[in-house]
């Protein structure tokens, strides 16, 4: 077992970080990923765009989905997910099915069918990288990725380190995933996707270990939460001369604490250039099942030693003193990038974080690693980078601990 501790105005404050016991194989523990596999087709004019007329510019076909992409992540950090998803025997799902396989990871869990079509999702896009628009098509992702086809591979959840689902199944399957998590007693990592889709919280909250929200996902899955339009969107204009990371906390607390009240364990808002926000409720302890048995020449067993030197662990929270019934945010700030596209970030947040926390690092040290991960996505057109090298990961990861502060450290009585 390992704790960790803040300090912030003298009061000191803990979360206990447990490692999962039992032993099992290489091929056993490893996370699974459930969630789409889908093709993107991206579109960027080289010119402003006009309404009722073709625009010159540049379309490319890239391998995507939420699921699939932080997989590919994952793998790129040494990790090798286990895939739960749906595929079609056309020709998004042959790409997608042979580019998985080519990177060495198992199909066994990709449902394939000539009954479905693979999800497809055409984005528009702005001269500066930024989504204009899209269309998607993923129905199938909702059809097919059945808790029954899930419930075929309970024994790879179970011994899982971490369960990550993304929002895109339907209530039932994601309700029965969770579900099968919790008896088994693995992590789960539920990823929003986008507004709507996010309030597919409200029934399984109390299964949720981690979430990954942005602030419009976090306001839309509060209020999902309390049952109500509790919350409004939140503004954010970072350019303003009074604009603070504290100031923004501020506003972002209420629907944050919402989302811990409701069971939810780590809530890691997502703010684009301003980097993440880390929240958690340190009560009975922050469950972190580690899979810490890395091969000596793996990647993982490489990340963990480099990551672990780089940001040595407890040093943004400090020493233990007490402990107690605490509610804790910890800012981490974005890297500067030169940014190609930015819609492959969030994934690769998680991806990188996920991989860390499979590698052996803490939830802080992840987090490090999860935005330099980040970091190289936006840095190249494919929602993934072609590779990752280790030394840049780590100073980058170094860099980002370096300048993580505590934000919010205060008793709830």
């Amino acid at each position: 077992m390992q704790t960790a501790y803040c300090k912030k105005n003298s009061i000191i404050c803990y979360v206990e970080l447990k490692e999962k016991k039992g032993k099992v194989s290489d091929d056993e523990a490893e996370a699974v990923v459930i969630g789409g596999m889908v093709l993107d087709i991206n579109a960027t004019p080289s010119i402003a765009a006009n309404p009722r007329t073709t625009t010159p510019g540049k379309v490319v076909y890239t391998l995507g989905g939420v699921g699939r992409n932080v997989g590919e992540c994952m793998s790129k950090l040494g990790a090798k997910p286990f895939m739960i998803s749906a595929l079609g025997f056309d020709m998004a799902g042959s790409l997608l099915l042979e580019n998985w396989r080519s990177a060495g990871l198992s199909v066994t869990g990709i449902r394939r069918s000539q009954d479905i079509d693979t999800a497809v999702v055409c984005n528009i896009f702005d001269g500066v990288g930024e989504l204009a628009a899209a269309v998607a098509s993923v129905e199938s992702i909702e059809e097919f990725l059945t808790a029954e086809w899930i419930q075929k591979f309970k024994s790879n959840i179970c011994s899982a380190p971490v369960l990550m689902v993304d929002a895109n199944l339907s209530p039932p399957a994601l309700l029965s995933s969770c579900r099968l998590a919790a008896e088994c007693k693995t992590s789960v990592w539920f990823e929003p996707v986008s507004v709507a889709k996010s309030k597919r919280v409200a029934s399984v909250s109390k299964y949720i270990t981690y979430t990954s929200p942005n602030e419009d996902e976090l306001i839309a899955m509060a209020n999902a939460l309390s049952s109500e339009d509790k919350f409004s969107p939140i503004k954010i204009d970072s350019n303003n001369a009074n604009f603070s990371i504290e100031k923004l906390f501020r506003k972002l607390k209420p629907p944050t604490w919402i989302l811990l009240e409701k069971g939810i364990r780590v809530v890691i808002i997502t703010l684009g250039a301003q980097g993440i926000f880390l929240c958690f409720k340190a009560i009975n302890g922050v469950e972190k099942k580690d899979y810490t048995t890395n091969a000596p020449n793996s990647f993982s067993r490489k990340l963990y030693e480099a990551v672990n030197k780089s940001c040595p662990p407890n040093k943004i929270l400090g020493s233990p003193k007490s402990k107690g019934n605490y509610y804790i945010a910890v800012h981490f700030p974005a890297l500067s990038a030169a940014v190609v596209r930015l819609t492959g970030a969030g994934d690769c947040l998680v991806g990188g974080t996920i991989a860390s926390i499979c590698a052996g690092l803490d939830v802080m040290q992840s987090v490090a690693v999860g935005i330099a991960a980040a970091k190289g996505a936006v840095e190249t057109e494919k929602n993934v980078p072609e590779g990752y090298g280790l030394a840049r990961i780590a100073d980058d990861a170094s860099i980002v601990y370096s300048e993580a502060k505590v934000v919010f450290c205060e008793s709830k009585l």
